[in-house]
């Protein structure tokens, strides 16, 4: 986790030193890149106290490493406000890439903003519930905001892509895909826990 954090760490100063050469059309894009891989550094730096605290690394007596709880729990809450603050923005980010009318612009930045900032919310319950019941009440809960976001990306989203530069509808369109790809990972990290010891 460590290299993830210089990693996330240096590309924000890239971002923000590269907002100059770029154009003034995307300034405000790569400003935001930089705010959330900023938003990400603190929140994996928190993440990882966070765990450094809860548990106690030993070398055992036979050479193997012995890890123990230290008492202090694990702050999952720390993963939730990174994905509150980030997740909006990424997809706003999506938006303005587009360069869509100003009123389409508004509209869908809003529009998913709010329903992926509900999509967390309704998350969070869920992953605090120890019974498998009231986890997938607030997963399914939480599924509707997130499978508007991913018919936006993917319908809705489709015709604008369309309508972009020649030289980029390809890019437009990757990243759309790769943005609902990895949202996908949302639904079956929640549910692997259920399958746990």
């Amino acid at each position: 986790i460590s290299l993830g954090i210089a990693c996330l760490g240096a590309a924000t100063a890239f971002f923000w030193l590269q907002i100059p050469n770029v154009t003034r059309n995307y300034r405000t894009v790569v400003s935001i890149t930089g705010v959330i891989t900023f938003i990400a550094t603190y929140n994996y730096i928190r993440i990882f106290d966070s765990w450094t605290a809860a548990f106690n690394v030993r070398l055992g007596v036979n050479g193997d490493y012995e890890v123990s709880l230290s008492g202090q729990p694990f702050n999952d809450a720390y993963r939730y406000v990174d994905w509150l603050l980030t997740v909006p923005l990424l997809l706003i980010e999506l938006i303005l890439v587009m360069r869509l009318p100003h009123r389409d612009t508004v509209c869908l930045a809003t529009s998913l903003s709010l329903a992926s900032v509900l999509m967390i919310t309704l998350g969070y319950p869920g992953d605090e519930q120890t019974q498998d019941s009231a986890r997938f009440f607030w997963l399914s809960c939480a599924m509707v905001p997130f499978l508007f976001v991913v018919i936006v990306l993917v319908c809705t989203l489709s015709g604008a892509t369309a309508r972009q530069p020649r030289s980029v509808v390809r890019l437009v369109a990757i990243a759309r895909y790769l943005t609902v790809v990895s949202w996908m990972k949302y639904p079956s990290v929640y549910i692997v826990k259920c399958l746990g010891p």
